[in-house]
């Protein structure tokens, strides 16, 4: 049976609001679709996306890194660019609103244009491949005055011309007397990603889409006709709805795999690691710690296990996050069809639930932290919290955005990898395009032939090395897990325990 073309006003349904769900239906609103619903199992019109009221998909969060340089990874650029550019307007729009959504008020920022730092343990002006890469590139699309090699004395200068001194060693390291190297792209920073949430779910309301949440919108199993069982008709929800569509979009995050089980070897569920500090606003590390004076950042992200670890300034409550990805962790969980799939694990999850984390992600956090920011110990700031975030890592790092194979009028929208949201603004944009058959421009076919179904060919390295279930060394259940009433322990001491 052949995929019939959609129309403006077919029903079209999306299956999660998260970043991947909020932009697809953003962008299908701005191409005037008219019959559009999005689905989730969590209410948030009242959550508002914050974590700590039970939303647990990665896409609630306090914060994500916006970085705007890839290496030799041009195309991935090209989108933060836009993106940022979407971001800065969104600033600009959300300060004009005289009646903003719940949840956000006019003098909120959706965007911080704090800078984003890559740190590697290294002296000298010679950068490693993939920072130096990311600034011949900037280079060469006339932005290099926005990029600083930090250990270059012109570049020095050039940052505190531009009030960005300040980012340049923001770990002290060098007057302690460790190596810092590295680049700062000051077109970086972060997003407040539940704000952001909140602002792309009000603008596509504003253009018709309509949201169904809570155990209204919790997917329960796909719909088929009697007599063709390959062909997606809608989807059915906890309450026994049936919702009626010509093209189903699964945006599930972290539980998309579990739904589309045909993902298998090419996407695979994954945690990383996140830890809070909590900043009193009577303390002297508030200004310290401000978006105004101290940037986002990575360090070691391409060193294995013991790297990895990116962190924020304070938010507007003083909570400082610091992440950990060296090693993505994994949940295998025996499925309905007898296989074998990782599947999230919450503070918030109903079946099972997990408050804690790895011990060797909090043990590089906490050494991280006692090497680079030894006054957050001197100054007895607490560790108040631990999280899981999980997201959905495909084989090669790149998103995952096509029809389902052998499964008619189902598609994708996933594969985010840890490096997804920054593309909230534009990312439906080439969800719609696919499901319109368009590929525009150089840029376009590029994203078409990354985010299609794929597999990994002969000889090809995977840059995530996925779906070795129960033998996997980075399984939870192989883990020594760190309870979040543990996490007060002083950074030497837990550091010596673990």
């Amino acid at each position: 049976m052949a995929e019939k073309p959609l129309s403006k006003s077919s029903p079209i349904l999306i299956v999660g609001a998260g970043v991947f769900g909020l932009s697809t239906a953003l962008h299908l609103g701005q191409r005037g679709y008219t019959n559009v619903t999005v689905i989730d199992k969590q209410p948030y019109d009242q959550t508002l996306y914050d974590y700590d009221r039970g939303c647990d998909g990665a896409s609630s969060d306090i914060n994500k890194i916006l970085r705007c340089a890839y290496g030799n990874d041009t195309c991935y650029s090209q989108l933060a660019l836009a993106a940022r550019e979407d971001f800065i307007k969104w600033n600009a729009e959300l300060s004009t609103l005289t009646n903003p959504p719940l949840g956000l008020s006019h003098k909120d920022k959706l965007y911080a244009n704090c800078g984003t730092l890559s740190v590697v343990a290294q002296d000298g002006e010679t950068l490693p491949p993939f920072e130096q890469a990311s600034l011949d590139y900037m280079k060469s699309i006339g932005k290099k005055d926005t990029q600083f090699n930090i250990n270059n004395a012109e570049d020095i200068v050039r940052a505190e011309r531009k009030g960005f001194r300040h980012c340049i060693d923001p770990f002290n390291r060098k007057t302690r007397g460790l190596p810092v190297g590295g680049l700062l792209d000051t077109l970086g920073g972060f997003v407040y990603a539940d704000k952001c949430c909140l602002f792309a779910l009000h603008k596509a309301r504003a253009l018709g889409v309509k949201f169904v949440f809570g155990v209204d919108g919790k997917f329960k199993e796909f719909l088929y006709p009697e007599d063709h069982s390959s062909t997606v008709i809608g989807v059915r929800t906890a309450d026994g709805v049936e919702h009626a569509a010509d093209l189903v979009c699964v945006a599930g995050g972290g539980w998309t795999p579990t739904l589309v089980p045909e993902l298998d070897n090419l996407c695979e569920t994954t945690a990383g690691s996140v830890c809070s500090y909590q900043i009193p606003r009577d303390s002297p590390l508030w200004d310290r710690f401000s978006p105004d004076r101290f940037p986002s950042y990575g360090i070691g992200m391409r060193d294995g296990a013991e790297g990895g670890v990116y962190g924020f300034p304070r938010d507007e409550n003083g909570v400082v996050k610091i992440g950990y990805r060296g090693t993505k962790y994994t949940n295998p969980i025996t499925q309905r069809d007898g296989k074998i799939r990782s599947t999230p694990i919450t503070r918030w999850t109903s079946d099972a639930k997990i408050t804690a984390i790895p011990s060797t992600a909090l043990r590089v956090i906490k050494t991280f932290v006692a090497q680079n920011l030894p006054e957050l110990n001197e100054h007895k700031i607490p560790m108040v919290k631990s999280r899981l975030c999980w997201y959905n890592d495909s084989f090669d790092n790149h998103l995952v955005i096509d029809r389902v194979p052998g499964r008619e009028n189902l598609m994708v929208a996933t594969g985010g990898s840890g490096h997804g949201f920054k593309y909230l603004p534009v990312l439906g944009k080439f969800v719609v395009d696919i499901v319109e058959g368009k590929e525009e421009g150089e840029m376009g076919s590029e994203i078409r032939r990354r985010w299609q179904w794929r597999s990994l060919t002969s000889g090809e390295k995977a840059y995530n090395v996925i779906g070795q279930g129960n033998e996997g060394d980075s399984r939870l259940a192989k883990q020594i897990l760190v309870r979040d009433e543990e996490l007060m322990s002083t950074g030497a001491e837990l550091v010596a325990k673990l």
